[in-house]
């Protein structure tokens, strides 16, 4: 078992060597999955295939802290490799905070169909960091009429939630349930 121990003796972060490797499996696969557009859109964002839903699995597996670090770890990578850059408060929202929503599918872990619930309150999460993004920084290039709210509303919108609505219906397959039970089985039995 790995700790991170904090300041305060009393909290502190384990992982196990398999939560690990399934967490740096995850990343993986979404850095993988999210290179592979199905639509990108000019001004950034993408509709991928389902990168969103590969990088949420470790909180659906281990719970919201585990996911929450992993997200923010892939966040970091597709810093890392595939900057965008304005201002030192748009990486953090960008990157930290977008990506670490993502591991927000945790708190739905233990519930029945906690994957689908989880799946879709961790895009929300991502949708409005995306949001958020795109209304302080990005406002500027939004469309004609519109104010930079109302833009980033609309556009983060379009891929973010077209992406997780296949995911969702992908999701409701009977032979992908069943697969997506035998990982969370394997990855904590």
């Amino acid at each position: 078992m790995i700790n991170h121990v904090s300041s305060n003796e009393n909290s502190k972060i384990s992982f196990t060597a398999k939560q690990l490797a399934f967490c740096a499996v995850s990343i993986a696969l979404a850095f993988v999955l999210s290179n592979i557009k199905v639509f990108k859109f000019p001004t950034g964002g993408s509709i991928t295939a389902f990168s969103m839903l590969v990088a949420c699995l470790p909180g659906f597996f281990f719970g919201p802290v585990v996911g929450v670090i992993t997200g923010v770890a892939y966040g970091l990578l597709n810093l890392i490799v595939d900057p965008y850059i304005l201002f030192p408060a748009q990486v953090v929202v960008d990157y930290i905070l977008a990506f670490g929503a993502l591991g927000l599918s945790g708190f739905f872990a233990k519930s029945k169909n906690g994957l689908i619930k989880g799946y879709i309150v961790a895009v929300l999460g991502r949708y409005v960091f995306a949001v958020i993004s795109g209304w302080i920084f990005f406002g500027e290039w939004a469309w004609e009429g519109w104010n930079p709210l109302a833009y980033s509303l609309a556009y983060n919108a379009i891929y973010i939630f077209a992406e997780a609505a296949v995911t969702i219906v992908v999701l409701f397959l009977p032979p992908v349930k069943k697969v997506m039970q035998n990982l969370k089985n394997m990855a904590t039995n």
